[in-house]
């Protein structure tokens, strides 16, 4: 995989999530083993504002770190590709969640992620989302690259 930049179909090639719960909407740095870059548009039309919280619409902090998994599944496939249609990365956890400002409807979450670690099929990540240059969640993820039918 050689682009830097991977548009919405691209990426629902890559991960097995569908709408509503696409949390990545497009890539626009990948440094393969290193570090990836992309957002999400955060719209008032997202299913879960109808309850999170009526009059102050804010985007769930789980999936703002949902987001930051998936698109810290997209390196581990940008890094060592895998068949999609045969293996899922898991979240298997996450350490050092913070959470430092709402994100609201009319935010672009911008999403950035780095490897700290990876061996063979595991990867540990650090996990990055902001607005506007200002610092919404971060975390340290950990997930592995699993066969479908295991």
């Amino acid at each position: 995989m050689t682009a830097t930049t991977l548009e919405i179909d691209r990426i629902l090639q890559i991960l097995p999530h569908r709408v509503p719960f696409v949390l990545v909407e497009r890539v626009t740095d990948i440094t393969p083993f290193e570090r990836i870059v992309g957002h999400k548009s955060v719209s008032i039309n997202e299913p879960w504002f109808q309850g999170h919280f009526p009059g102050r619409a804010i985007m769930p902090g789980v999936l703002i770190l949902e987001a930051l998994a998936q698109i810290g599944g997209i390196l581990a496939y940008a890094s060592e590709p895998f068949d999609a249609q045969r293996s899922l990365m898991y979240f298997l956890g996450i350490d050092k969640a913070k959470f430092r400002r709402p994100v609201i409807p009319g935010d672009r979450l911008d999403l950035e992620v780095t490897v700290l670690h990876h061996r063979t099929n595991v990867w540990k990540f650090k996990g990055e989302a902001s607005v506007d240059g200002t610092l919404c969640a971060q975390g340290e993820l950990l997930a592995s690259v699993i066969d479908r039918d295991g």
